[in-house]
């Protein structure tokens, strides 16, 4: 049955047109202000508001509503309350005020928390987020209607994603508003950032999830040796989508158009199984809501086809993992992007002056760049080759780059390449113009024509937490970058102010671009040479959050405050330990039950094979079968030796205190026993039977679907 997608689409959203439609004018005008400009909803527009959004609801079917959040989990939450209100004659109306509509309640000390709530310190607060839509969430058993809401603490600490994610965008608009008007731009209001999140992901079949432990417990495989054909061809990538993947994408495009997330680029990506679909820009709070709203879809939807959705950034060691690209932009509410070069960016001066502004941004915190982008499954794929190495830089392309020599030389840009025609060299082949500069897929930092590519971030991520820090770090170069021109401007001409200001900015901070191959040891090298921090994982970045330089950043901008810093830190270390602790934990579990008794079971095969021929004299030759039983008896006992001592490792690990020092202790301990666990089982799994080896090998996993 053929789609309208226009039809459906956004058909599950409270959106402006649905406002318009059904508020009286005068509420729709306070709810429009209320949206645009931060101003206060009057409780009487609250209530029309509410019902109306009630109404809407219950005509899509659904029976109860939940504020919608995003605890620091890192995934989503939600309470379901029916519309239900009960009589003393033992009817019942269907209502939902106004009061319900702005604020909810939640057991906020049920919640990590990092130490900013005790157990015995229970409410919590959930507050209407006006600016990203209502919406009914729909699966085969339940309609809700979802408000998305940010979350904070009795005593008014952030608890949530949302918050210090809106926090940042007012710094940001703050900032680069002041910025504008210097360039006389009297008519925006606004400075809005938009935010296209690109989601990777593998599909697996049901069936053969359920029959591996790691998967079910982890989200990863822990134990797996290479099948003989995996990426290396080359040939997945843009492949033709097996029908019974189209079936599911054409599903999971659905819900998601219902939804108003403007699903538009989907493709199998480079590894066996592993897909992408990306959407159209949205502002960035609505396209966090939508990317959550992408990762829990995928999954639901998987499952209703006999799948199971991947998102752990390295679900097959050996295989590429999966990231998150987060495509930054910053526009007026004019519809002026202001990281658009135009056709003769060279004289751009405001163009220039953002591009030097983002070059001092990610050069002076590149520390907090990278713990945004800081996972415990993500430590395994930076630096892989399909992702960026885990040192920032920034990739600006051939035009910027010749802007910039052009500056340092001559202190001015007269000229901007342009992109050549392409010619094919085929008569029936278009001619057109090309780019005027190529891409770099290895840079963790890119501008790509109009906008940045953050590729550093992990599948699993809230794009929440790189957007945070990249808004407030460019809020904070902007606030000094207006600063300096007003302060100028009294005594000097802006235009020569400005121009000096973007010259000894791009001088100062230009050894953060990089434009060759970031996967190279030279480029190591040339890194450590510049100066720029090389962090490999999350536990060596963490402590970036808590710096004097940070507190100092973020308090400034009131986007966190130490206490909100401090228990962000706690709550990364500790989501590190478990996530190591629970993976160190499955590992011993496979190894005892299935995996040591499956070996000795088919070693004993093997050995009653062996005595039977020698039993019946009848000469035939075992020596292959007892080559075989002693590679299998000595990887048995180096396997069951590194069991013995990952028990040890994480027994001591489970008594240490919480923080820091625990971390570490399961990144550099726990993490190389793991490791000496594997290699060994790996080897086994190549010695023994297929039909005898207790898990779905990855041949398995990543071809059938």
């Amino acid at each position: 049955m053929k789609t309208d997608i226009r039809a459906i689409f956004g058909e599950n959203v409270f959106n402006d047109s649905v406002m318009k439609q059904r508020l009286p004018k005068s509420a729709y005008k306070e709810m429009k202000a209320a949206i645009e400009a931060g101003a206060d909803l009057d409780p009487e527009v609250a209530d029309i508001v509410a019902h109306e959004m009630k109404e809407w609801a219950l005509e899509k079917g659904a029976t109860h509503f939940t504020h919608w959040f995003q605890p620091l989990t890192g995934i989503t939450a939600e309470k379901h309350d029916a519309f239900i209100d009960p009589q003393k004659d033992g009817s019942t109306l269907l209502r939902f005020s106004g009061k319900e509509l702005i604020r909810g309640e939640a057991d906020a000390s049920s919640f990590p928390s990092g130490g900013l709530r005790a157990t015995f310190e229970a409410r919590g607060y959930t507050a209407w987020d006006c600016t990203s839509p209502a919406f009914i969430k729909e699966t085969p058993h339940s309609t809700i209607l979802c408000i998305p809401t940010a979350f904070c603490s009795y005593k008014g600490e952030a608890m949530d994603k949302k918050t210090p994610l809106l926090r940042s965008m007012q710094a940001l608009d703050k900032q680069a508003m002041r910025i504008i008007r210097l360039f006389g731009n009297t008519t925006a209001k606004h400075v809005t950032v938009s935010v296209g999140a690109e989601q990777e992901y593998f599909l697996v079949d049901k069936d053969l999830f359920l029959k591996r432990k790691d998967l079910i417990f982890t989200g990863r495989t822990l134990f797996g040796a290479m099948p003989p054909k995996g990426q290396e061809m080359d040939d997945h990538y843009f492949g033709a989508i097996p029908d019974r993947i189209l079936a599911f994408m054409d599903h999971f495009n659905k819900e998601l158009w219902k939804l108003g997330i403007a699903a538009k680029t989907q493709h199998n990506e480079v590894a066996p199984a592993q897909h992408e679909i990306a959407p159209i820009y949205d502002q960035n709070n609505i396209a966090t809501d939508h990317n959550q709203l992408v990762m829990e879809t995928a999954q639901r939807v998987a499952e209703e086809h006999g799948l199971k959705c991947l998102l752990n950034e390295k679900p097959f060691a050996g295989i590429n993992g999966s990231g998150k690209h987060n495509n930054w932009s910053i526009c007026t509410d004019e519809g002026k992007n202001l990281l658009d070069p135009g056709k003769t960016p060279h004289q751009n001066m405001q163009f220039l002056l953002f591009i030097a502004a983002l070059m001092r941004a990610v050069d002076e915190y590149a520390d907090l760049l990278r713990v945004s982008a800081s996972t415990p499954g993500n430590d395994h794929r930076l630096g892989a080759n399909e992702a960026p190495p885990a040192i920032i830089s920034m990739f600006l392309g051939e035009q910027l780059d010749d802007l910039i020599a052009q500056m340092e030389e001559d202190g001015t840009a007269t000229r901007s390449i342009k992109g050549e025609e392409y010619v094919s060299g085929v008569q029936s082949l278009p001619h057109f113009r090309k780019d005027a500069t190529d891409r770099n897929r290895t840079s963790p930092f890119a501008f790509t024509g109009n906008k940045f590519e953050f590729r550093m971030v992990g599948s699993t991520q809230s794009v929440a937490d790189p957007n945070i820090v990249l808004n407030t770090i460019v809020a904070e170069v902007l606030s000094d970058m207006a600063d300096r021109l007003e302060a100028a401007m009294a005594d000097q001409e802006f235009g020569l102010v400005c121009h000096k200001l973007i010259k000894d900015t791009i001088k100062a901070h230009q050894r953060i671009i990089f434009g060759g191959d970031g996967y190279s040891e030279d480029w190591i090298k040339e890194a450590e040479r510049r100066g720029l921090p090389n962090i490999k994982c999350m536990v060596d970045a963490i402590p970036a959050l808590t710096s004097a330089k940070s507190v100092k950043l973020f308090e400034k901008h009131s986007v966190f405050t130490e206490a909100e810093l401090i228990s962000r830190a706690e709550i990364m270390y500790e989501n590190y330990s478990k996530t190591i602790h629970i993976e160190a934990l499955a590992m011993i579990d496979m190894a005892k039950k299935q995996i040591v008794p499956a070996t000795i079971k088919y070693q004993t095969s093997l050995a009653d094979s062996i005595n039977t021929i020698h039993m019946t004299g009848s000469g035939i030759d075992t020596s292959v079968q007892e080559s075989l039983m002693k590679a299998i008896s000595e990887n048995l006992k180096t396997m069951y030796d590194a069991l013995r001592k990952l028990e040890k490792k994480t027994a001591a690990a489970e008594t240490m205190e919480e923080g820091q020092v625990q971390a570490c202790y399961y990144h550099d301990v726990v993490c190389e026993a793991m490791d000496a666990l594997r290699a060994p089982a790996d080897r086994l799994e190549m010695l023994v039977a297929k039909e005898d080896w207790p898990i779905p090998s990855y041949g398995d996993l990543i071809f059938e679907v």
